[in-house]
């Protein structure tokens, strides 16, 4: 593979450290993870030994202040190897993102530093079932009573919900604002009236729980809430820019898993006396794989490089390169199905696990279609 021209040394040497640890830690359990559907603690504890959970938040407040570029490498190593591993990071990111960008200096301060060691976990809550790619028109409450927020509702498609104890939370404060009256808070999994649901049976990334989770008179103190009432929809869309991008770097992990896994397997695999990577069509098959992976790398990267930059147009670059790695995900891990033949198609290769592992791409933190509205309206601006 070419080396891509937007890495440093540094993010180079985190490359190298992280694949290591994938290689040692986490491939070895892969197969396992996926095949017991269950959190897998060891891997999120060698993550955490190796302060990669805590590489996107500043320094002050306990992490390692890596950038947007360095995050992107971390999961796409990890992705590699292990989809459902790669969600621990990509989530952890995501939960705490908002708490970045409108947290009081006094709640960093609080809420940060046990996130950025790994000892805590976050999830992210703001999809209900009748508001997943409309998120406006939430239904889940939260009522100031006092010195405290009173929330109600339910919410769904909680990834890592169960093994997070954290949860970043968006309600309605003003049922009647439309966006303008949703609010941010943060909530603990201890407080009373919170309560995990049920564990959906997924397709794919089975190793990360995705679970619904309950508001019952889940009462918070008042200063849990994040930022200014009213702002956290506003805060919410931010945050997407910020990860969605990330999740481009997942899929381009999934993509290169596959192309590794197909490009080994055909050197040996003979047919008619001779490997069947000397076959035209092949050949052909590998060169757009490769071909397309890094193209979505590209896009990836420069997304990262826009983020760290606070680039005007961060929004459609997210976009974008969560669109483009999503399908380049999809189609190359279809296709290193295809090439490995039959023996694709069992589990005893990890490309089938591969393939259902990329299909959340196009789905999660807005599917394809969400992400070509995005591009087309930044594109086209105000009709």
């Amino acid at each position: 593979m070419s080396e891509p021209f937007s890495l440093t040394e540094e993010h180079r040497t985190l490359q190298e450290v992280v694949a290591k640890l994938a290689a040692d830690r986490i491939a070895p359990r892969a197969a396992e993870i996926d095949a017991d559907a269950a959190f897998p603690w060891d891997v999120k504890e060698a993550l955490a030994e190796a302060g990669l959970l805590g590489l996107h938040i500043p320094e002050e407040y306990g992490g390692s202040g890596g950038d947007a570029l360095a995050f992107c490498v971390l999961v796409e190593e990890v992705a590699k190897v292990c989809a459902s591993s790669s969600v621990i990071p990509l989530v952890q990111k995501l939960g705490t993102v908002p708490l970045l960008l409108a947290a009081s200096e006094e709640q960093k301060q609080a809420w940060l530093p046990p996130l950025a060691s790994g000892e805590e976990l976050i999830s992210y809550c703001i999809s209900e079932a009748d508001a997943g790619s409309d998120p406006a028109a939430m239904r889940t409450t939260a009522v100031r009573d006092g010195d405290a927020w009173v929330l109600d509702g339910t919410k769904v498609w909680i990834s890592m919900a169960g093994p997070s104890s954290h949860y970043t939370v968006l309600a309605k404060t003003d049922p009647e604002a439309g966006p303008r009256g949703v609010s941010a808070f943060l909530v603990h999994a201890d407080d009373p009236g919170f309560s995990v649901g049920r564990a959906e049976d997924k397709l794919g990334i089975k190793g990360s729980p995705t679970c619904q989770v309950h508001f019952d008179g889940c009462r918070i103190p008042a200063d849990r809430l994040v930022g200014e009432e009213g702002k956290g929809f506003y805060y919410a869309m931010q945050a997407f820019d910020h990860t969605r991008l990330v999740v481009g770097a997942q899929a381009v992990g999934i993509a290169q898993g596959a192309i590794d896994a197909a490009t080994a397997y055909v050197r040996e695999r003979e047919q008619f006396g001779q490997p069947v990577g000397r076959f035209q069509g092949v050949q052909f098959m590998l060169a757009d794989m490769v071909t397309e992976t890094e193209a979505a790398r590209q896009l990836v990267y420069a997304a990262a490089a826009k983020a760290d930059r606070g680039a005007a147009d961060l929004t459609r670059a997210s976009a974008m390169s969560k669109l483009k790695a999503g399908d380049v995900a999809m189609q190359v891990t279809t296709d290193a199905v295809q090439l490995f033949g039959g023996y694709g198609y069992t589990k005893d290769y990890p490309v089938e696990r591969m393939m259902r592992d990329a299909k959340i791409t196009q789905i999660y933190e807005g599917t394809q279609q969400i992400q070509r509205m995005v591009v087309a309206r930044q594109a086209l601006g105000k009709l």
